[in-house]
């Protein structure tokens, strides 16, 4: 997968984002460019997440849904938060709108989709209209770290492998609580991984836009959330579904590869497939996982 990606004012050249490997795992940006620092160059980093993310080579390589364990573990998380008919479900970093659509039509839910991406969601809001669910899905450009809604207007939130890409997670940890009701729930699956064992070229721009360079241990998003005075009432392994998606982008590669795909003409098939088998590494060694995660916001 190709685009330009911008990291403060430098322009980074075009070239092939082997996928880093991971639950959002999208194609990673170009190796050996340092991570961003700082305030500014933070709302760049996500600007260059958000068009990653929307990119058509992104849904050619990675499918429907763009996490590990598909929609099928997106039905396994709503179903740990207990949502029911007629309640308001707000889903951060919604892309595509894959996720939102399920859980308004297996679940009779009302769905807020929240993206930075404004190609995503001018996408999802025209297939909402086609579909005739407008009324009770909408999605809505906006940052995790500045959602767009009141206190306690949702019921629930769910956020698929997103939450390790953003930048300030603290605050970021604190607007999800902020717009959960009392007795409310946060669902989340999302890449988690030691940092300290983490393959360098992964923590490049590369490993940040593939998921991995800014995942932290599971304990930590814990703390996150509970600093922030939610209760956390589930955790479960879901690594198989991370090494699973793997295995399947490597297998897509080396059949685009063969099939001389015209979107993908521009990728460095070897360096995709090099970043693939990194990522592979590092799920069986331990150090990169996909956890789902469920709290609770106290009454």
């Amino acid at each position: 997968m190709t685009d330009s990606l911008a990291a403060g004012t430098r322009v980074l050249r075009t070239q092939s984002r082997g996928i880093a490997g991971d639950a959002g795992t999208t194609p990673a940006a170009p190796g050996g460019d340092p991570i961003p620092a700082g305030a500014s160059e933070s709302t760049d980093l996500k600007a260059c997440c958000a068009r990653s993310y929307q990119s058509d080579v992104v849904a050619l390589i990675l499918g429907e849904s763009y996490h590990p364990g598909g929609l099928e573990l997106t039905r396994r998380l709503a179903g740990s938060l207990g949502l029911r008919t007629g309640q308001k479900v707000l889903d951060v970093a919604s892309g595509p709108g894959a996720t939102a659509f399920l859980l308004a039509a297996e679940f009779g839910v009302q769905v807020e989709g929240v993206d930075l991406g404004e190609q995503s969601v001018a996408q999802a809001n025209a297939k909402a209209a086609e579909r005739g669910i407008a009324d009770r899905v909408r999605f809505t450009v906006g940052d995790a770290e500045q959602l767009p809604l009141a206190d306690g207007s949702v019921d629930a939130v769910v956020c698929e492998c997103a939450f390790c890409t953003f930048p300030d997670k603290p605050t970021a940890a604190h607007e999800l609580a902020r717009v959960l009701r009392p007795g409310g729930r946060l669902g989340i699956t999302d890449v988690a991984l030691d940092p300290t064992r983490l393959d360098e070229e992964l923590q490049s721009m590369a490993g940040w836009v593939a998921c991995l360079a800014d995942a932290r241990p599971l304990g930590e998003y814990v703390s996150l959330l509970e600093a922030e005075g939610l209760k956390v009432t589930l955790t479960e392994d879901h690594d198989e579904a991370l090494a699973r998606m793997i295995d399947q982008i490597d297998a897509r590669l080396v059949a685009f590869r063969m099939a001389k795909v015209p979107a993908l003409e521009t990728i460095d098939f070897d360096q995709a497939r090099r970043r693939v088998a990194s990522a592979a590494r590092a799920v069986e060694a331990g150090i990169a996982g996909y956890k789902l995660l469920v709290a609770e916001k106290p009454l």
